[in-house]
């Protein structure tokens, strides 16, 4: 059962709560499917807010 929901924030280096597709926050944005249990990766070499757009 799914711990995080649709809009959940994750910063870069954090513990990905839930797999899914995150998007990154601001411009220029990315989207990535992120397992759970990974690391929240930068974008563009910068530290980055992702949300949780969709569940895996």
């Amino acid at each position: 059962m799914a711990t995080a929901q649709v809009g959940t924030l994750a910063n870069t280096g954090e513990v990905c709560p839930e797999s899914g597709v995150w998007v990154v926050v601001g411009t220029p944005t990315t989207t990535a499917p992120i397992a759970k249990g990974n690391r929240m990766p930068p974008y563009n070499r910068r530290a980055v807010t992702w949300r949780l757009e969709r569940l895996a």
